[in-house]
């Protein structure tokens, strides 16, 4: 079993690292944990002419699609901030979720493979805003859209999503006996997951970006 644990925070020692190191100290004993710090690794984070044009990945994107490829359960943490994830981990998805790689459109309909699939994911979010807030003020929009939209768009499936608010006024104080037993119980509850059979296209994607920037 192996875990990937990325940390979404622009800044450090923050709330997302304490959770991302309580959820490797409480997975199981015998597993492999990879991690990964997206303020500590090189990108350009704006995908420049978005699926017209192949954009190379730079060391630090290949070496992390490596490890998206690797792993069979995906943990990322991160703030939300006006209802979205921080641009760092936006740009990280728009540059790294790239077709025949993350998903391939199909030619005939609507639909699509999911290449990643045979992989599980948390999302560990923080936030200001209240729970019942986020849940009936705003749809649970990010909830949707990162469970839906990303992860199992991608094949992550299950995808479960970890709210850990109110953090603001000492919320995350008195909260954090609670949040550290969710993350214990998350981490351990990982490895026993239900997971289609994994797919890999990594090597297979490298090939297709070779052929498209040597063709004329």
């Amino acid at each position: 079993m192996r875990y990937l644990l990325i940390d979404g925070h622009p800044d450090g020692d923050r709330l997302t690292t304490a959770l991302l190191d309580r959820y490797a100290a409480s997975c199981p004993d015998g597993c492999r944990i990879d991690r990964m710090v997206l303020r500590d690794i090189s990108f350009d984070p704006i995908l420049r002419k978005g699926y017209a044009q192949p954009q190379k990945w730079e060391p630090d994107l290949e070496k992390a699609a490596e490890l998206v490829d690797a792993c069979d359960h995906l943990v990322i943490a991160f703030p939300m901030w006006w209802g979205a994830e921080p641009a760092i981990v936006k740009g990280f998805l728009d540059r790294l979720l790239l077709p025949h790689f993350a998903f391939r459109y199909h030619d005939n309909d609507d639909f699509w493979d999911k290449l990643l699939e045979g992989r599980s994911a948390d999302a560990l979010v923080t936030m200001d805003t209240p729970s019942i807030f986020l849940r009936f003020m705003y749809g649970n929009s990010i909830v949707h859209r990162w469970r839906k939209q990303v992860l199992e768009f991608c094949g992550f499936k299950p995808a479960r999503f970890h709210i850990f608010a109110p953090v603001r006024k000492g919320g995350a104080e008195k909260s954090w006996a609670k949040w550290q037993h969710q993350i214990e119980k998350a981490a351990r509850s990982a490895a026993t997951l239900k997971r289609k059979p994994k797919q890999s296209h990594l090597e297979s994607f490298l090939d297709y970006g070779k052929s498209r920037e040597e063709s004329p």
